[in-house]
């Protein structure tokens, strides 16, 4: 179970969320960029709504019950 805000980081967050279409939020700087669902991650991205996130430079956050 994740907390609504909650931030994720490892792999194992990202596969929780893309298994059962729990939607995540990112931002960049503190500024919101996005809110979806992950539809492919990699050792350096995240892919969210057709657009590539890099893992590094961008936080995550979970939006369960979004």
């Amino acid at each position: 179970m994740y907390l609504n805000g909650q931030q994720l980081t490892t792999d194992l967050h990202f596969q929780d969320h893309a298994e059962s279409c729990i939607p995540v939020q990112v931002y960049y700087q503190n500024v919101h960029k996005d809110i979806g669902f992950i539809e492919i991650y990699t050792l350096y991205f995240i892919k969210v709504n057709n657009i590539f996130y890099n893992r590094n430079t961008h936080v995550f956050l979970s939006r369960p019950g979004y």
